[in-house]
């Protein structure tokens, strides 16, 4: 993109931005983690959050992701995590993820809620604290997915009337999509 997505404008205010109110509304801490261009992100957020720098970004997504479950709470009972580039996502999206309004979950309770738009999944995603241990057991070409698939009978997915879980800024004709102006 030629610049930091974290930094990329939509709806008045920054992605990243945008996700941590979205997220702070309904969760307690957020957390951010930190790669490429970590200080330039971070003097461009105005909102609060729990920041940390994850100095092995390029080994890839799982590394950040396993970063930021290091700085869960001990006592968090389940971690809500999303991507940066899908800033999108409505509220109700995240309000049924974290077990708000709809059908029951299963007895013993699930243990990933994934959101589905079409038939598609999307971010982000609900996992219970359960499920940390194995993914910060993940080895560097590992990925998160591989977790949610090894527990799909204990997965939960959401229907939503949401493409923002589906919205990847990935590129700027993606960027122009989501947001109607050219990057």
């Amino acid at each position: 993109m030629g610049f930091p997505k974290a930094l990329l404008r939509y709806r008045d205010e920054t992605f990243l931005d945008t996700l941590i109110g979205l997220f702070a509304a309904r969760c307690e801490p957020v957390i951010v983690v930190l790669g490429a261009h970590a200080g330039r992100i971070r003097e461009g957020t105005r909102r609060p959050a729990t920041f940390v720098t994850n100095a092995d970004y390029q080994r890839g997504q799982t590394s950040s992701m396993q970063c930021g479950l290091r700085a869960v709470p001990p006592g968090a009972e389940s971690v809500l995590f999303t991507l940066v580039d899908h800033p999108a996502v409505a509220p109700a999206t995240v309000d049924a993820l974290l077990g708000g309004p709809g059908p029951p979950a299963p007895p013993s309770g699930p243990l990933v809620r994934v959101p589905r738009h079409l038939g598609r999944r999307g971010h982000p995603i609900w996992f219970s604290r359960e499920l940390v241990a194995e993914f910060l057991g993940l080895p560097d070409n590992g990925a998160a997915r591989d977790i949610v698939r090894g527990h799909a009978s204990q997965t939960e997915f959401l229907d939503v009337d949401d493409a923002g879980i589906l919205a990847d800024i990935d590129d700027p004709a993606a960027y122009g999509r989501l947001t109607g102006a050219p990057l």
